[in-house]
Parts: structure tokens; C-alpha cells; sequence
């Protein structure tokens, strides 16, 4: 009797990966007022704290896509947890806004740059033919971290305040991390394949590496460094880069600002909440279902719509004013995120290839950390002076639809 492909294992473990990193990092907004009373801060100056984050997940993920490569996925991925978990607690004790900023920001940003590399960057690995449906699942995990941590979070916040959260959450953290270190392999080609997954070359028999068993020694740094270097230098990876950084304008903002926005607009704190909820929700939908889909629809091609549909929705949201509006916006929203989530990595395995698969991921997610670090600050700050996020929603709105037409120009840019 075969064995199931272990490949699926290793889904289940980028899965609880992804439900860890976005799941804690989404749900920042339903603590942002709290935060911001407590240490007598304005929104914008508030939101500093998640930008450093954001920016030391996805600057920390270009270094560490390297050692990844060359140390192995389940050795980085414990010390990822060490790391995650000490900042969770030293969130937690904080005293002073300069040390959440380290705490929360910096700490806690560069842990959980190792496990999103990890959990993003792994799966293309053991899959190609169903590698989007592959990758939606396992990235379905920032949807359903969505959906559990922010109400968690809101809930453990109302009974015992924000710090004694922080507590809680890197004790839940530091167990499902565990898991996931167990589950994780680093050599995908001792594995059987199923049939059809991956191409064969000529002669040659199929491997999760591509064709045939690879004779390749592993190059020098130096080298290695020369090689990521290559592809970082070219028009396509530029083009990925830029649209990327114009994408997630939408996805910060929302993120961040959501549950604020509401509670301005006369919804409630828990309106607000339940949104951010339900984007995580129809976000693993998409996840899984769009990018099932993409595998033969075409991954460029869905994750363009995606995008695209994330910024127009976002355009849309200065004018929906109800409870049920704005829920309709957070189904929306999600299932167009999910779908382009789910493409992240075999979008980039796709135009860059396999090799180096996990730096040059980390190298072009240093997007989001552009995107991150500055979107929801200017949003906090426009809404600080204007007293509104209007001009926020629909300047992001615009960025995503051309970040998305930059995507198709890189695509055909690679196949010329």
C-alpha cells in the first residue's frame, strides 16, 4: 500500500506557519486603540509599531530566505519560534513606547520573518502541477489565523487587557509552532512523487526539484549570492516588486485601520472586528478555491484579477456606511486576497524558477515591507490631519489596479 504524499504534511505545517504570522500580525487593529490610550499616542504614531514589524518580517526574510536554503526548514523554523515567542513577552512587560517598538516591532518582526519564509517558500518545492492549490491551502492559514485571532484577541482584551493577551498569545504561538517544526522536512527528493506532478526530462525521472535528480552541489555563498543577484537585477523581478508594493497598499490599510474606521463612521468596535473576521474567513476560501482554480486557469492570470479586485472593492469602501456594506466589502475583499495570496510563491517559482527559491522569495517580499511600513502610517497620518480615511481608501484603491497591470507586464516580459 503507497504511502501518502509527504508533500501534504508539509502543507499542514506551512499552514499552521501562515496561521501563526497573520494571524498575530492582522489582528494589531483591535489593539491599536488600546495601545495608543496607554501610552498617549496618536493613531499614526501607533501604527509605527506594526510598520517596524512589518518591515523587519519582510527585510528579515531576504537574509533569511539565504540560511533557509542552506541550513534546512526545520532548523530555522525553531529558531523562528524562540525568537517569535521571547518578543510576544517582551510585548507584553513593556513599559515604554520605544520598547514595544523594539519588543513588538523588531523582535517579534524578525521571528516572524523565518517562519513566513518557511511557510510560504517551502511548498513549491514538493509541488508543481498543483502548486496553487498546493500553496492556497498552506497559505490558507493567514485567512484562518484571521478568523480566529482577531475576535480571540478582542475577547481576551475586554476580560484582561492587552498585555495579559500578549501573554496568552505566545503561549498558543510557541505550541502550534512546535507542531509544525515536527511535521517539517528539508529534502523533498527522497520522496516518492505522485505520478504527473512534475515534468520529466529526457531520460530522466520526475523530482520535486524539476526533472531529473539533480547533481548539483550546493555553490558558495559568494556564488549563491551572484545568482539571486542575477534575477533581482532583471526588468521582471522589478516590475513583481513595484506591483507588489502598490497591491498591499490596500491590504495594510484595511488591515490596520478597519476596526477604527468603523467605530468613526458610528458601527461598532465589534462591527469592525467581525469584518477583519470575516476577511480572514473568505480569504482561506479563496485561498484554497482560487488557487485550485489557477493551476488551470493560469496563475498570472487569476492573481492579476485578484489584485485588481482588492484595489476597486477598497475604492468602493469610503462609501458604504452600514453594518451589512461593510461586511459585504469584507467578503469581497477576502476572496479576492485569498486568491492572490495563495499565488504568492508559485508566482514567483513561476517567473524566477526553483533554484534559490526561498531567497529570492524573501528578496522580493521586501514589497511588503515598503508597503507596510509606509501605508498605514500616511493612512493614520491623513486621517490624523483630515479627520477622514477617504483619500487613503481610494489612493490605495488606484495603486493596486496599476500594481496589478505591472504583474501582466513582468509576465510578458519573461516570455519574450
Amino acid at each position: 500500500m503507497n504511502r501518502p504524499y509527504y508533500g501534504w504534511i508539509v502543507v499542514l505545517a506551512c499552514f499552521l506557519g501562515s496561521f501563526v504570522i497573520f494571524g498575530l500580525s492582522y489582528s494589531f487593529g483591535v489593539f491599536l486603540e488600546r495601545m495608543a490610550t496607554d501610552f498617549a499616542r496618536s493613531r499614526g504614531v501607533t501604527t509605527i509599531a506594526f510598520g517596524v514589524q512589518t518591515l523587519l518580517l519582510y527585510v528579515g526574510a531576504v537574509l533569511v530566505g539565504v540560511f533557509v536554503d542552506r541550513l534546512g526548514t526545520r532548523r530555522m523554523l525553531a529558531v523562528g519560534t524562540v525568537v517569535l515567542c521571547l518578543g510576544l513577552l517582551w510585548t507584553s512587560v513593556a513599559t515604554s513606547w520605544l520598547t514595544v517598538v523594539l519588543a513588538y516591532g523588531v523582535v517579534t518582526g524578525f521571528g516572524m520573518s523565518i517562519v513566513y519564509v518557511v511557510a510560504y517558500a517551502t511548498v513549491p518545492r514538493w509541488f508543481d502541477r498543483r502548486a496553487g492549490f498546493a500553496g492556497g491551502v498552506a497559505s490558507a492559514g493567514l485567512g484562518a489565523g484571521m478568523l480566529v485571532v482577531a475576535p480571540a484577541a478582542t475577547a481576551l482584551i475586554d476580560r484582561v487587557g492587552w498585555r495579559s493577551s500578549f501573554l496568552v498569545l505566545a503561549g498558543v504561538v510557541a505550541v502550534l509552532l512546535l507542531v509544525a517544526t515536527l511535521l517539517i522536512r528539508d529534502e523533498p527528493t527522497a520522496e516518492p512523487v505522485p505520478a504527473g506532478e512534475f515534468p520529466r526530462s529526457r531520460g530522466g525521472e520526475a523530482t520535486p526539484n524539476g526533472g531529473q535528480r539533480s547533481t548539483r552541489t550546493q555553490p558558495s555563498l559568494r556564488a549563491q549570492f551572484g545568482e539571486i543577484c542575477a534575477v533581482a537585477r532583471s526588468p521582471s523581478f522589478g516590475l513583481v516588486f513595484v506591483g507588489w508594493i502598490l497591491i498591499y497598499t490596500t491590504m495594510y490599510i484595511v488591515f490596520v485601520h478597519l476596526v477604527v474606521h468603523a467605530s468613526d463612521i458610528g458601527l461598532s468596535r465589534t462591527a469592525g472586528a467581525t469584518a477583519l473576521a470575516l476577511i480572514g474567513g473568505a480569504n482561506a476560501i479563496g485561498r484554497v478555491g482560487i488557487g485550485y482554480a489557477s493551476d488551470y486557469v493560469g496563475r498570472v492570470r487569476v492573481f492579476a484579477g485578484c489584485s485588481t479586485v482588492m484595489g476597486v472593492s477598497t475604492l468602493a469602501l469610503p462609501a458604504l456606511e452600514t453594518t451589512t456594506a461593510l461586511l459585504g466589502f469584507a467578503l469581497v475583499f477576502g476572496l479576492a486576497y485569498g486568491g492572490n495570496g495563495a499565488l504568492l510563491a508559485p508566482l514567483t517559482s513561476d517567473l524566477f524558477g526553483r533554484e534559490n527559491l526561498n531567497a529570492v522569495f524573501g528578496l522580493v517580499s521586501g514589497a511588503f515591507a515598503l508597503s507596510g511600513l509606509t501605508a498605514p502610517f500616511l493612512a493614520g497620518v491623513g486621517y490624523d490631519v483630515l479627520g477622514t480615511y477617504t483619500p487613503a481608501f481610494v489612493s490605495a484603491g488606484l495603486a493596486a489596479v496599476v500594481g496589478a497591470a505591472a504583474i501582466i507586464a513582468a509576465k510578458r516580459l519573461e516570455a519574450t
